[in-house]
């Protein structure tokens, strides 16, 4: 899967926590949404600057985040069904520090191969 596939599915699929992400699709997405948020914060400061004790305004941002937060849950549950674990394994990431690392662990692992309970292969 390439960078615009992966895009175009997980935001066609923007509440969709059913089925199977494969790596690439996860990790194109998180690429996709580490180049808007700079892109924004850069276009946020040209916008609206700072604020009198020198902390960035970002409307837009926000904005774009609020947009983006269930694609991003969405595709991260199905990243874990890829893997053949129950999405509510996401909710490690309420843990500080540790719960990200243990979700990146599990993001960077490769599927399970053929079909799982959560269904067929995305690879396939």
């Amino acid at each position: 899967m390439n960078f615009q596939d992966a895009v175009r599915t997980c935001l066609s699929k923007y509440a969709t926590f059913s089925g199977r992400a494969a790596r690439s699709e996860f990790w194109w997405f998180v690429l996709f949404l580490m180049v808007m948020n700079l892109l924004l914060a850069i276009l946020d400061r040209a916008l609206f600057g700072v604020t009198s004790d020198g902390q960035p305004i970002s409307i837009i941002g926000a904005v774009f985040s609020l947009a983006i937060i269930l694609p991003s849950i969405a595709v991260g549950v199905r990243r874990l069904h890829d893997l053949d674990k129950s999405g509510w394994w996401y909710l490690l990431i309420l843990i500080p520090f540790l719960g990200a690392l243990v979700l990146i662990y599990f993001f960077v692992q490769k599927g399970s191969a053929g079909e799982n309970r959560f269904g067929p292969d995305p690879l396939a």
